[in-house]
C-alpha cells in the first residue's frame, strides 16, 4: 500500500470514530472556508505540536480541536471579520501554547470556567484526544519518523474537524435527511 493511501485510510477511520463520539450521524461538519483556514495555519500548529507531543500528547491534540471550535464560532457569527484570526494570534493572546485553550474557551467562545458547558467541552476534548492517542498507538509507528509526523498531522486535522463539529453542533447545526424527489422535478 502506498504511503498516501495508507494515510488517507487512517484519516478516514479516525474521522469516522470521532464523528461517532461527537454524535453526528452524517459525519463531521466540513466547512470549506474552515478547511482552507486550517490548511494555512496547520504548519504553525505543527511546529508547536512536534515540540509538545511527547510531553503532553492529549493536550497537544486537543489544541487543534479547540482551534476548530474557535474558528467555527467565528464562521457562524461573522466570517468576514473572523477569517483574519490565526492560530498564532490565539496562541499569543492566550499567553502561549499551554494556555491557548483557556483563551479560546473564555474569550472566543465565551464559556465561563466552572460552568457545565466548560465541563462538557473539557470532557469531550479529553475523550476525543485520548481516542486519537489510542488510534495512533494501534498503528505501531516508530517514533520520530516521517510516518509518525504525517500521522500526527492527519490526527490534528481530524481533531480540528472534531472541534468544528462540536461547536457547530453546540450552536444547533445538524444533519437532516432529505428526499431527493423534493428537489427534483
Amino acid at each position: 500500500m502506498e504511503e498516501k493511501e495508507y494515510l488517507e485510510q487512517y484519516e478516514q477511520r479516525l474521522e469516522k470514530l470521532l464523528a461517532g463520539l461527537c454524535g453526528t450521524e452524517g459525519g463531521m461538519f466540513l466547512v470549506e472556508e474552515l478547511e482552507e483556514h486550517w490548511a494555512e495555519d496547520a504548519p504553525e500548529y505543527m511546529v508547536d505540536a512536534v515540540s509538545q507531543i511527547n510531553s503532553y500528547p492529549a493536550f497537544t491534540l486537543a489544541v487543534a480541536g479547540f482551534y476548530g471550535m474557535a474558528l467555527a464560532a467565528l464562521w457562524d457569527t461573522s466570517w468576514e471579520a473572523g477569517k483574519r484570526h490565526t492560530y498564532a494570534e490565539f496562541r499569543a493572546k492566550g499567553g502561549g501554547f499551554d494556555t491557548v485553550d483557556e483563551y479560546i474557551l473564555e474569550h472566543i467562545l465565551a464559556i465561563k470556567p466552572e460552568s457545565d458547558t466548560r465541563e462538557w467541552v473539557d470532557d469531550m476534548m479529553r475523550t476525543l484526544s485520548h481516542s486519537v492517542m489510542t488510534a495512533i498507538q494501534h498503528e505501531n509507528i516508530e517514533h520520530q519518523t516521517t510516518r509518525a509526523f504525517y500521522i500526527l498531522a492527519r490526527s490534528a486535522k481530524v481533531m480540528f474537524r472534531a472541534g468544528v463539529t462540536l461547536e457547530l453542533k453546540r450552536r444547533g447545526y445538524h444533519y437532516e435527511r432529505v428526499k431527493l424527489e423534493d428537489f427534483v422535478n
